[in-house]
């Protein structure tokens, strides 16, 4: 069942309702356990072949233990952090009631090599029911902008946004998204 084609049923319904806030707690979990570093929390969040990757290519783990370990890489250079979510969208394959996919914004707040660094991210998932619970089978990580927060001015009118790095970098989005290369196709005066 998708979001366009009605449960034929009420259990059905519910059933759906219930998977979608499953899903959401999924996320709050990640975030928490990304925070808390609690590895076994970030592990329970994948299907054992999970994968966690970033769409700048710099993260790319195959299965539990390689996120781990992936994450082991990332806490060696970040200190405190806060992720907190925002628009979620849920979307269920109409072939599998097993599976889904999601996007995600988020913010974080981090320190990265001893500095405050502020970013805003998305995350495109796919979700997975295995072993009865709602799991990542894959997260791609995308960033909007990554930066001090008393740079966000000039860096906002830069598409080299992300600034994690000792070269910045290109933002993830909106830039390559079809819609906005579209967009800006037809309409090359307006950005």
């Amino acid at each position: 069942m998708s979001p366009e084609t009605p449960a034929a049923t009420l259990e059905q319904r519910i059933a759906r309702l219930e998977a979608r806030a499953e899903i959401r707690e999924l996320v709050g979990r990640y975030c928490l356990a990304v925070d808390e570093r609690d590895l076994a929390g970030i592990a329970e969040c994948f299907a054992h072949e999970g994968i966690m990757r970033s769409l700048d290519g710099v993260m790319n783990a195959h299965g539990r233990a390689e996120v781990i370990e992936q994450f082991h890489g990332r806490f060696a250079v970040l200190g405190p952090s806060n992720h907190y979510t925002h628009d979620h969208l849920i979307w269920f394959d109409p072939a599998a009631a097993d599976r889904a996919r999601g996007l995600l914004n988020t913010h974080a707040e981090v320190v990265r090599n001893g500095e405050f660094l502020v970013a805003s991210l998305r995350y495109h998932d796919r979700y997975c029911l295995e072993d009865g619970r709602w799991r990542f089978a894959e997260r791609a990580l995308a960033f909007f902008y990554y930066a001090r927060p008393g740079d966000l001015a000039g860096v906002m009118a830069s598409p080299l946004r992300n600034r994690a790095y000792p070269e910045p970098v290109a933002a993830d989005f909106p830039e390559r998204s079809p819609h906005w290369v579209a967009y800006h196709r037809e309409r090359p005066q307006r950005r």
